[in-house]
């Protein structure tokens, strides 16, 4: 991340906490991030480290008990729906209608943030092309395979050109000529100016797509930095080795 990046960050989280409720503590506790526009920036943890809590916290679906968010200066939480048609959502969780087809899917997230007309047309018609499901538009998504119903939910986040896109777990699943259709979408995204929070338990991933990370556990970041710069600072070969070595290597049941 260069310099300028630094001095004035698109995303900033500064002292975030959140406790759902009923749990006996955070699920996150004190974030500090700051992401430069235009960048990938990876969130790597174990299960119930505080990953998807934080992309819901992220796209304004959870407000902070403490701490707070801003994205180009505002508030996703309290912004309004301005603010919110700035972020993308890529659930880990299929979140499209499986009776409507890919072009009714993406019409229909279209219209929600708000495109309309022939700039509604183009987008969707550019999504489908993109995702490579031009071909299959018509079909009900419950008919597809599990990579083109994954390139769909895709498509669905990007539709509107999103200036922050959030990605959960965004190729789970899937066989891999789709994983390399997706990761390699993704790629082109910061060229264009879009800023991408990108959590995944897949390091090859991480190391292709990120140009900084943070690693978290238990709610707090425990490393955050450049991949190479942090590798070589603790003498790993890669992020997997890494991973293991700041969260232990063994079984995280929580």
């Amino acid at each position: 991340m260069s310099a300028s990046e630094l001095k004035e960050p698109f995303l900033v989280l500064s002292g975030v906490r959140y406790t759902w409720p009923g749990a006996a503590g955070p699920a996150l506790d004190g974030i500090d991030l700051s992401v430069g526009q235009g960048t990938v920036y990876g969130i790597l943890g174990p299960n119930g480290a505080g990953k998807s809590t934080l992309v819901r916290v992220l796209s304004g679906l959870l407000t902070p008990d403490e701490g707070e968010v801003g994205l180009g200066g505002r508030s996703p939480s309290v912004g309004g729906a301005q603010v919110r048609r700035m972020i993308g959502i890529v659930p880990q969780e299929i979140a499209v209608y499986e009776e409507f087809t890919p072009r009714e899917n993406l019409e229909f997230f279209a219209r929600l943030y708000g495109l309309s007309g022939s700039r509604l047309k183009s987008r969707v018609a550019a999504c489908l092309d993109r995702a490579g499901l031009a071909a299959r538009d018509r079909d009900r998504v419950h008919t597809l395979s599990g990579g083109m119903k994954r390139r769909v939910n895709l498509a669905c986040g990007l539709v509107h050109q999103p200036a922050l896109l959030l990605l959960d777990e965004p190729t789970v699943g899937i066989d891999a000529h789709s994983r390399e259709m997706i990761l390699s979408w993704l790629a082109e995204l910061p060229g264009e100016g879009t800023t991408l929070i990108y959590t995944t338990h897949y390091m090859e991933e991480a190391e292709r797509l990120c140009r900084r990370i943070a690693v978290i556990d238990q709610g707090r970041v425990i490393c955050e930095g450049i991949p190479a710069e942090l590798l070589a600072a603790r003498n790993c070969q890669n992020l997997g080795e890494l991973f293991l070595n700041l969260t232990g290597r063994g079984l995280k049941e929580r």
